[in-house]
């Protein structure tokens, strides 16, 4: 029939095979150039969970030295169940609080107070420093060569220091506990100024 218009074929959306594999391509490319800034960024994050845990530790410990009046011990420890009993080791992967038992009190017994986790168990993250340090009840540091913990015994360095690493990092960190108590996390790269306050 003269006049009759015929449909048009209707069109096919979608990629070509060219185009889809262009797109796979430059996405393999970013994907490639991101990968070792996420690598580091994901051991920086490491890095800080662990400082950020064991800096929590540190304040707990002195808060419940202070709350109960009297002397806490805090450690490092491999042990993921410290209640039952835990040995103070360097470079542990958790960590815990117990009371201090006072001396010529045979009635008093050193307690479990908390424990905690220093980022993932499984991490490479290095922590160096003591395996345990005591807060008095006056929340300072104090020595003591025996405060009931296997393996722990506390000095007064000044500073004590944790060094907190992780090879491939880009950012290691330290936290640093005065005589007075006082608990700090800083970056032992730079020098404490003005215009780096997070230095050591």
């Amino acid at each position: 029939m003269p006049g009759r218009l015929m449909p048009r074929p209707a069109l096919q959306a979608g990629f070509t095979l060219v185009e889809l594999m262009v797109t796979v391509t430059l996405l393999s490319i970013l994907a490639a150039l991101a990968m070792p800034s996420m690598s580091a960024w994901i051991r920086n994050t490491q890095v800080r969970a662990a400082g950020d845990a064991l800096q929590n530790g540190l304040r707990v410990a002195q808060a419940e030295a202070l709350r109960r009046s009297r002397q806490t011990v805090f450690s490092l420890t491999d042990n993921a169940a410290p209640l039952s009993g835990l040995t103070a080791k360097e470079n542990g992967k958790y960590w815990a609080i117990n009371t201090v038992q006072i001396s010529g009190e045979s009635t008093d017994v050193a307690a479990f107070v908390e424990g905690g986790v220093l980022g993932n168990p499984g991490s490479d993250v290095t922590i160096s420093g003591p395996a345990s340090i005591c807060f008095s009840s006056l929340g300072r540091l104090v020595a003591n060569a025996s405060p009931g913990v296997t393996g722990a015994d506390c000095k007064t360095d000044t500073p004590t220091a944790y060094d907190i690493s992780l090879a491939g990092a880009d950012r290691n960190l330290r936290v640093t506990v005065a005589i007075g108590g006082q608990v700090r996390m800083c970056d032992p790269a730079k020098t404490m100024s003005s215009s780096t306050p997070d230095g050591c």
